[in-house]
């Protein structure tokens, strides 16, 4: 058997030589942004907004809603219990998404 002079290689740095490799890193994050369809936010008609208002005085913390709101050029729907409503800070938090009261679409109970 030889007598080798060069040290172990430690567990951790075996390990990276086997780590994934991405020399394009970032480019599947930009080209599924490029597929985005951004949406321009729809003014809500009085009615509308008199609904949502109706809606909104009839909710407690607990109650289960669906909530429709503009997010980033798109509506996104969250279902889910209201674990917080501000009217003074005018928002609506379902579950964790904290949604301000002039990008909701529609709300329901």
């Amino acid at each position: 058997m030889k007598n080798s002079k060069r040290t172990m290689m430690s567990i951790e740095d075996r390990a990276k030589q086997f780590a994934p490799f991405s020399p394009l890193r970032g480019l599947h994050e930009a080209l599924k942004q490029m597929e985005r369809v951004v949406v321009p936010k729809a003014e809500l008609s009085e009615e509308r907004a008199e609904e949502l208002n109706r809606v909104l005085l009839h909710i407690e913390k607990g109650d289960m809603v669906t909530a429709v709101y503009y997010s980033d050029g798109e509506y996104v729907k969250v279902t889910g219990k209201v674990a917080r409503l501000n009217i003074d800070e005018k928002y609506l938090q379902v579950v964790e998404t904290k949604i301000a009261f002039e990008d909701l679409y529609s709300l329901t109970k």
